[in-house]
């Protein structure tokens, strides 16, 4: 416990935290190690990594052949530029391999960090885009209330989490929000003869209409909400919003850091609905987390766009870390695992199995909404089934399922689930035990 103390004390008066502040840095849990979905702090406390991290450590801690992947190309060659005129093979091997996998149209890759990067290069490319089209007023770009597209600026503006907002204002301009298919509490109306999906997607030509086409670029949307509470579309939802996207000139953006590379019980989040994106934003799942990467892909028209540029109008975008060879070849390394593992097949089985067994919690009267799709699902609490007015009981649940050993995270009076998709049959059943557990001890 010495340790532990002179370690917190260090934290407290070094370390910046994201999202920072001080009241939650008083006693963070210290992370030593991990082994599959398991993790220890140096207390020694045992939990299960319910949120996969932050979404992305699809493989689970402590995979050797990631670090040996890491390993082998740090000793040969660990760091290169990836700008024009100079290449390297882990980046070329990886590009290679990401062509035509999330979607046949989408055969070209630039690489990032992390997904805010990756946002912010899509928004970027499809201003480039509508300039080289000889339509340089499209520029405004909508998302969806709820929406997580990152925090850095352009990003920030476009995730639509208002408590992001107010200390970093004024936010970029030509970013609006719509409102969401959120199935539980949708704000807009259903008009006769609409579900709700359509009558979401509606919103979207709305806006566009009322915006001018002319001036707006693109629409980004994550296949399912995450970080905004585990929002899942009704399945008519994507296809309207992609007839409606090409009906009036609007790319449409795929942010599918959280949903990629397995995650919902496919390898991409539209896969579900047979629609294919113009720009794909990827990032977490690429590597299960192991090294920071990210990246967009492209269409073929907007590589197009890009490669018969005049040299005085090219595409002027870069980062120092993009293709970073160690970070591409664990990349290699981590899809040839999934791939070999069928990580989408395992993400269904167990949310299939972790969704029926949070159902099954459906009865208790706090809970008002249980939804999820692969492994992503979340229990939405209320204090009243009929005014499904909030029950501010979700860090309280949150708090005692870490308490019994279960990491997961509390967005409002939601708690979201998203663990690696290594977990098996018996670890998805601790999980439904102690989360039965909390709720009970939280109590009415």
């Amino acid at each position: 416990m010495l340790e532990q103390t002179a370690l917190l004390e260090r934290d407290r008066s070094h370390l910046l935290h994201p999202l920072h502040h001080p009241s939650a840095t008083e006693t963070p849990m210290v992370m030593e190690s991990g082994e599959g979905v398991w993790l220890k702090t140096v207390d020694g406390r045992k939990m299960i990594d319910g949120l996969a991290g932050l979404w992305n450590v699809q493989l689970g801690h402590g995979n050797r052949e990631l670090a040996e992947a890491a390993r082998a190309q740090m000793s040969t060659l660990a760091y290169a530029s990836n700008y024009a005129g100079s290449s390297n093979l882990p980046a070329i091997t990886l590009a290679d391999k990401l062509a035509g996998f999330a979607y046949p149209s989408l055969n070209a890759t630039f690489f990032t960090s992390g997904g805010a990067e990756s946002n912010e290069s899509a928004f970027k490319t499809a201003r480039y885009y509508w300039k080289r089209k000889g339509k340089p007023d499209k520029v405004k770009v909508i998302s969806r209330k709820l929406g997580y597209h990152g925090v850095t600026l352009a990003a920030m503006s476009a995730t639509g989490i208002q408590s992001y907002w107010p200390m970093f204002e004024p936010r970029v301009p030509n970013f609006l929000h719509i409102p969401p298919p959120y199935s539980f509490r949708f704000e807009g109306e259903i008009k006769s003869g609409e579900t709700l999906g359509l009558a979401a997607a509606r919103l979207l030509e709305e806006a566009i209409i009322r915006e001018g086409p002319e001036t707006v670029a693109a629409f980004i949307a994550e296949p399912v909400q995450g970080a905004g509470g585990v929002i899942v579309p009704p399945d008519d939802y994507f296809p309207r919003v992609r007839e409606i996207c090409d009906r009036y000139g609007v790319l449409l953006i795929a942010d599918e850091v959280i949903t990629g590379f397995g995650r919902t019980g496919e390898w991409f989040g539209l896969n579900r609905y047979g629609v294919q994106p113009d720009i794909m934003a990827f990032a977490k799942g690429v590597t299960s987390g192991y090294v920071p990467l990210g990246g967009i892909q492209i269409s073929d028209d907007v590589r197009e766009t890009i490669m018969t540029a005049d040299l005085e109008n090219r595409w002027m975008h870069a980062y120092t870390y993009s293709g970073h060879p160690t970070c591409c070849a664990v990349a290699v390394k981590n899809i040839e695992i999934l791939e070999r593992e069928n990580a989408p097949a395992r993400a269904a089985a167990r949310g299939e199995q972790l969704l029926t067994g949070l159902k099954a919690l459906a009865d208790h009267p706090k809970v008002g909404d249980v939804r999820g799709l692969g492994l992503m699902a979340a229990l939405e609490f209320v204090a009243d089934k009929e005014t499904k007015k909030p029950a501010n009981m979700g860090a309280k649940v949150q708090a005692a399922c870490i308490e019994r050993g279960l990491l997961v995270r509390a967005i409002g009076d939601t708690l979201a689930f998203s663990p690696p998709l290594i977990i098996s049959q018996d670890e998805v059943n601790q999980m439904l035990d102690i989360v039965r557990d909390a709720i009970e001890a939280v109590g009415d």
